[in-house]
């Protein structure tokens, strides 16, 4: 892993990554290279570098002009392609210093079943029309997820499938579908400017890297109102936040309609995170809350009431919906993770605990 600090290059750094089997690689002036390998850092064994190499080295990166966006904004993202995958790439400022994160991303879009995630989110694949949102933190697989979702629209369909990304993450084949990717900075100005002109060439799915805005997301909501199928991401934990986040985005005067639209658009929300994996050949796993519409949740959405949410999901295993209490278990149970594991990233670990004691939580009435 040793490398002459002289001669470094980042395309050599990428391609460690593949060598290693890391899946991050991290940049930070003092410090050599460090890899994340099965969820815990490394530094190479080779010399720190200084805080002006690697700000050259991000310079020949990102070039000129996007190096002026990177002191102006403080980060940048961007998504390059290594041998045998692609890399999504964060570069960043900390304490006026250039820092860079990467993400190897695999070549090949893994299936559900590899992935781990719940046969039920294959309903999503036949939905027609509608707003699918796939939730978490920053690195909990959402763009995998949606991924993954799209791979399978795109063998089973004959649709124009557009993306708009921020940067373009996995690169997706025409199968049956036509796919139109597009890069926030490289082939559009802005999210709600994108999605606004979507509308206009032709798609049956739009995939919304990030609704993070209110003009982005009503764009979004416009969209699946209609008569396209949508896909965003929310930076939130579970389904019934979500709905309060989205709310958020809007002044209080438009919650009433907000909420209306929510009801009769969104198909369903999929919360995620990713946990340690008790197995050696899985680094991590994702656990899952899962929620389709359905009238009873319909309902609560409509009339305020989304603490009842988590509850309805319980009472709807029947139609794919899923606990994080539910997820936990599961993954338990199949020997993925550790209790002590689960119970330390749980939501809620008094329910984790009774449901692993073999205690029933009781089930809400559907009203």
């Amino acid at each position: 892993m040793a490398q002459d600090k002289k001669h470094i290059r980042l395309d050599v750094l990428f391609n460690q990554m593949l060598e290693l089997d890391a899946s991050d690689l991290h940049l930070k002036a003092d410090n050599p290279p460090l890899y994340r390998v099965r969820g815990v850092l490394h530094r190479a064994k080779s010399e720190p570098l200084s805080a002006e190499q690697i700000e050259s080295l991000v310079s020949e990166l990102l070039g000129n002009e996007t190096m002026a966006d990177l002191y102006e904004r403080g980060s940048v993202d961007l998504g390059r392609d290594v041998r045998d995958g692609r890399v999504r790439i964060n570069v960043f400022l900390q304490k006026g210093r250039v820092g860079l994160a990467a993400r190897l991303l695999e070549s090949r879009i893994p299936s559900l079943e590899e992935l781990h995630l719940p046969d039920s989110l294959a309903r999503i694949v036949d939905m027609k029309q509608g707003l699918v949102l796939v939730c978490g933190i920053t690195g909990s697989g959402k763009s995998t997820t949606l991924a993954c979702l799209l791979a399978m629209i795109n063998a089973k369909y004959r649709y124009h499938i557009l993306t708009i990304e921020d940067p373009i993450e996995y690169l997706h084949e025409d199968v049956k579908s036509i796919v139109n990717q597009r890069e926030i900075g490289l082939d559009c100005t802005g999210w709600a400017d994108a999605l606004r002109a979507a509308v206009r060439e032709d798609p049956d799915i739009i995939l919304v890297g990030e609704m993070r805005d209110q003009e982005t997301f009503q764009a979004g909501l416009i969209a699946a109102e209609t008569g396209h199928l949508v896909f965003g991401t929310l930076h939130t934990s579970s389904a019934a936040g979500t709905v309060g986040r989205i709310l958020d985005l809007f002044p209080t005067d438009r919650h009433a309609l907000i909420r209306q639209s929510l009801a009769f658009n969104l198909n369903s929300i999929i919360c995620q995170k990713l946990v340690p994996s008790f197995r050696e050949e899985v680094d991590v796993v994702p656990v899952t809350e899962v929620m389709f519409m359905n009238a009873s949740i319909q309902k609560a959405i409509e009339e305020g009431e989304d603490a009842r949410i988590t509850d309805l999901i319980s009472v709807g295993t029947q139609e794919g919906m899923k606990t994080w209490t539910d997820s936990f278990v599961e993954m338990i149970r199949e020997g993925y993770v550790e209790k002590k594991v689960a119970v330390q990233y749980a939501p809620n670990k008094d329910q984790l605990e009774m449901a692993l004691r073999g205690i029933g939580v009781s089930k809400p009435s559907i009203g």
